[in-house]
């Protein structure tokens, strides 16, 4: 029993002397990880990390495609408006020149008829003018000629005769004068009565108003004739006579019938609707029969051998897209990729046309519209592909 108590005491001790050891130890080390606590907190406290916001590369934005110079709608003038398509020469797909007659309306034979009865009174207006520069023909001036000398015969002949009239009934005034003084003679000498004298009274009073009577006819006659003459000799220079105020007259009258070929003419034109530029038949929104109208349209075309992308870039955006800057174009409707460079850039805010199918999307952005030249394999890639909604990436980051 003793060899037992005395074993268990020799080895209690080296156990409890091994005590104090420990707890200095752990007290060491636990004072040892709160210096290296502290040093850490004082560390992290002091140094304060630097937040950097990472370089834009790319702008997105949502865009169309349209051809170059837009899509333009070919319609009839508004004084066009009403008459109903004759012809229409086009359809979707066709290449047209610029000036080229895409369709004609109902009006164009009324106005053709109209056109060549312009015409033809122009001709007779210049035909009247030349009449009118080369005064009267050789043949009226001569018989103007003879009718005054016809004249001036006749009254010379009357004037004759009428003169012999004259000197005849003065010479039985002469007669008269002389038996009445023979009578009043024999009266005095109480020959004959007073009833005999009388009556060569009244012979003389009578040969004595035939005289007077006989002259003036005499001057009637000359004063007719004169006036006759006269007359004929202001015709025979009225015919002869070029005045400027006739010629003026009948180049008014030309001048009026030209200008009513040009009304003519371009009421004429209106009739045949022609493209203003060169391009590709879009899309045809009449048919023949139909009436035409100014609103409406006839044709719609555009340029698509170069096409464009309308990008719709947000104004907080704009700032960073320049000028010849790459652009990747994308869509589902296309394979692959569209390759671009920025063309212009515009000038105004708008709102924004080009809407996300997202129904979180803001629908009322306020964009500006960038146009990208796409190159030519592009082009021609989506040729057909007018309005189609496309997804633009624009390389800020390549800049030059």
């Amino acid at each position: 029993m003793e060899y037992t108590a005395d074993n268990k005491t020799k080895s209690s001790k080296p156990l409890v002397k091994k005590i104090p050891a420990l707890v200095i130890g752990l007290a060491l080390m636990l004072g040892g990880v709160t210096v290296y606590r502290l040093t850490q907190t004082d560390t992290s406290q002091s140094e304060v990390p630097v937040q950097t916001m990472p370089e834009i590369k790319t702008v997105t934005a949502l865009g169309r495609l349209e051809p170059s110079g837009e899509i333009i709608q070919i319609s009839v003038s508004s004084g066009a408006s009403g008459n109903r398509i004759d012809e229409l020469l086009v359809k979707e797909g066709d290449e047209i020149e610029k000036g080229q007659v895409i369709a004609v309306l109902d009006s164009r034979d009324r106005l053709e008829a109209a056109l060549n009865q312009s015409q033809e009174e122009v001709k007779v207006a210049q035909a009247n003018l030349e009449l009118v520069k080369a005064g009267a023909k050789t043949g009226e001036i001569k018989a103007q000629e003879a009718a005054i000398a016809r004249i001036e015969a006749e009254s010379s002949n009357n004037i004759i005769a009428q003169s012999a009239t004259v000197s005849r009934i003065k010479a039985e005034l002469n007669n008269a004068q002389v038996e009445y003084q023979r009578y009043e003679q024999l009266y005095q000498d109480g020959a004959i009565s007073a009833s005999e004298r009388d009556s060569k009274y009244l012979a003389l009073e009578t040969a004595k108003e035939q005289v007077a009577e006989a002259q003036a006819n005499l001057n009637r006659i000359k004063s007719s004739q004169q006036e006759q003459i006269a007359e004929a000799k202001a015709t025979l220079n009225k015919i002869a006579e070029v005045r400027p105020v006739d010629i003026a007259v009948a180049e008014a009258e030309v001048r009026q019938a030209q200008a009513a070929v040009k009304t003519t003419q371009a009421e004429l034109d209106r009739a045949y609707i022609k493209s203003p530029q060169a391009g590709t038949v879009i899309k045809t929104m009449i048919r023949p029969g139909e009436i035409a109208s100014s609103d409406e349209g006839i044709a719609r075309i555009g340029q698509i051998k170069e096409m464009y992308a309308v990008a719709e870039v947000y104004e907080s955006d704009i700032s960073k897209v320049k000028l010849g800057q790459p652009v990747t174009v994308t869509s589902s409707a296309i394979e692959g990729k569209l390759e671009g460079t920025v063309e212009r850039i515009g000038l105004e805010i708008e709102r924004q046309e080009v809407v996300n199918t997202d129904p979180t999307s803001n629908i009322d952005a306020r964009v500006v519209e960038v146009k990208v030249k796409l190159d030519q394999e592009s082009s021609q890639k989506v040729a057909g592909l007018t309005n189609l909604q496309v997804n633009a990436r624009i390389e800020v980051a390549s800049s030059k």
